[in-house]
């Protein structure tokens, strides 16, 4: 923002000049510059920010206080408006690095100040304030879809992006219009995939969906365990063509909130304003009950877009330096995925693991195995062969971070290849869930789906009901929305259950103990066991093990997908979506009792 060429004093006040105020604005400009370079990880803030917010909390304090005397002198809307915007654009930062979502509505109520004060409402003498204007809507927006604020701000939000850009179109030089144009389009595409049935419940948990953690079945005082605590998360997704806002893929935004608790009583408030919301009359408390005292921190999460593997190493080891002693770090890699030119193959581990001795100066052998041949995943474009190692990640670029808990969830068609990192860990046994490496067109989730609505694993990890109405064929238009609630009901139960058979077992691996007692992680692997049972039943993929999900290391073989427990849970979810029929349950006569409700709601024809 340039200084006003007003400088001079704006009348009475104690001695008070329009000067003073230019040149606090000159060195607001130069710190919230700073504040925009600094990285956005690291558990320590960085002082830029207090002394950021100090300077522009006493420049909206003396716009107020002096307004007219500074519109006297020069100051435009806008400008007022600019500094209500960067006071948001200062509160999401900090949420990127600290991950509370009371900072996301804090930063909510700035933007939404500026929105129906009509600030940057454009100015023809100004050739910039389109561009202002429409810079300041899509930030508000990325604000208001993490809020889960989709019943009326971010249509409206969308609707004046438009609407503005058609307005602009002779304003805006070529370049600029065809780059907001893309920006539109993609805006189109996420609330596409973000649709109402996605947002039918919280993505985060939520004391009013999920279980409540003194109700959940807890591992025997008897059996050791450390109380490790989900305290970071990376998150990493690329696909050409997939579905984005801004630098946020569908499926980080996903699992972004999936590792958040819901602040109590924000979900029925982000759910809708009042009728008279467009007036600006009777806005609801934005900030009641945002927080409830009681609730645990949420991780601290650090989302990467296409990064280098030189930048994607660098974050993982400063959050893995800076980790706790009692955290864990879990790690999200959604991408494409190559296994060199000879394809795949059944002995990929085999390739992958003779990799891995490559590091062992204890080997003499000759070891004839390129790097390049072996599983990665794209993070991003490959501008010929000589850069294919800056622009992939091969599985064993994380062995050395093993020597810290980690939480895996890689989603690609070569995750597989991730499995062999079990056993050549540093020092902590590491817990994986694996996607799937095969994707079939016939259960609505092809290879080309993540263009469209996201990742099916991703999307069972985050909102399993729903992926599981994607997997069936439902796409949740036409569907009973009282089935849908029982269903939901169901699905918790089953969930609990099978919580309750794993921390009953003997057989249970430590580093599984550990997840268990983290309510994040819980839900995380409750959902992973009714995705792979899901998968395993279902006809079109029976038996077919390119279909399944795996994990490592191993669960106990009582929530196999072919246990009794599990096709008991998977039948009675499937039976009130009238589904059942499409998937292969064994020929038992004791299955489990259902209650007389369930009966009485259950599919006639099942």
């Amino acid at each position: 923002m340039a200084s006003s060429p007003h400088q001079g004093q704006a009348g009475g006040g104690g001695g008070w000049t329009a000067e003073q105020f230019w040149s606090l604005l000159d060195k607001a400009d130069r710190r919230f510059a700073r504040v925009r370079d600094l990285p956005i990880f690291g558990r320590r803030e960085p002082e830029e920010y207090g002394k950021a917010f100090r300077i522009y909390t006493q420049l909206w304090r003396m716009q107020q206080e002096h307004r007219h005397r500074l519109l006297d002198a020069g100051l435009r809307r806008w400008q007022v408006g600019e500094i209500a915007a960067r006071i948001a654009h200062l509160y999401y930062s900090q949420y990127q690095r600290a991950s509370d979502t009371a900072l996301l509505s804090e930063a909510f109520v700035f933007y939404h100040a500026v929105l129906d004060r009509g600030y940057f409402i454009v100015d023809a003498a100004d050739h910039l304030a389109p561009t202002k204007h429409l810079r300041f809507l899509a930030r508000f927006l990325l604000v208001a879809l993490l809020l889960a604020r989709r019943s009326d701000t971010v249509p409206r939000l969308a609707a004046h992006i438009r609407t503005l850009l058609d307005d602009s179109k002779k304003t805006l030089q070529e370049a600029e219009y065809k780059e907001w144009k893309h920006v539109v389009q993609e805006i189109a595409r996420f609330l596409r995939a973000d649709s109402l049935f996605m947002n039918m419940r919280p993505l985060r948990y939520s004391y009013a969906f999920d279980p409540a953690p003194d109700t959940l079945p807890t591992v025997p005082p008897t059996v050791k365990k450390r109380g490790l605590v989900l305290s970071d998360a990376m998150l990493c997704s690329y696909y050409h063509n997939e579905v984005k806002f801004t630098d946020i893929t569908i499926d980080v935004f996903r699992m972004l909130q999936c590792l958040e608790w819901e602040p109590c009583g924000s979900f029925a408030l982000s759910n809708g304003y009042s009728a008279h919301d467009e007036s600006g009359q009777n806005h609801p408390n934005l900030l009641k009950d945002l927080r409830d005292a009681a609730l645990p921190p949420n991780p601290l999460k650090t989302i990467l877009y296409r990064p280098s593997v030189t930048h994607f190493l660098t974050v993982l080891a400063t959050k893995c330096e800076e980790l706790p002693s009692n955290g864990m770090m879990l790690i999200y890699l959604s991408a494409a995925g190559e296994v060199g030119p000879s394809g795949f193959c059944a002995d990929t581990n085999e390739t992958v693991v003779s990799s891995f001795n490559k590091f062992d100066i204890s080997n003499v052998s000759t070891i004839n195995v390129k790097e390049d041949d072996a599983s990665r995943l794209w993070l991003g474009y490959s501008e010929g062969e000589e850069h294919v190692g800056s622009n992939c990640i091969y599985p064993c670029d994380l062995i050395p971070f093993t020597r810290r808990p980690l939480f895996l969830v890689i989603d690609s068609n070569t995750s597989y290849s991730f499995k062999s990192i079990h056993g050549f860990e540093k020092g902590e046994t590491t817990a994986m869930l694996l996607s799937p490496s095969c994707r079939s067109s016939s259960l609505g989730f092809s290879g080309d789906s993540v263009r469209q609505i996201g990742s099916q694993f991703t999307m069972f990890l985050t909102a399993p009901l729903q992926a599981f109405c994607h997997l069936i064929g439902n796409n949740g238009v036409d569907i009973d929305r009282d089935a849908y609630k029982k269903a939901e009901e169901l699905l918790s139960l089953s969930l609990n259950e099978w919580a309750a058979t794993l921390v009953a077992s003997s057989s249970l691996h430590p580093v599984w103990v550990e997840v268990l007692g983290d309510l994040l992680l819980r839900r995380l692997l409750l959902r992973f066991i009714f995705c792979r049972a899901a998968h395993s039943l279902f006809k079109l993929t029976y038996h077919k093990v390119d279909f399944l999900p795996t994990c490592a290391p191993p669960l106990p073989q009582s929530v196999d997908a072919e246990s009794m427990l599990s096709q008991s849970c998977l039948l009675r979810v499937a039976s009130f979506l009238g589904a059942a029929n499409q998937f292969s349950f064994a020929e038992v006569t004791t299955w489990p009792e259902v209650d007389a409700e369930e009966a009485t709601v259950a599919n006639p024809s099942i």
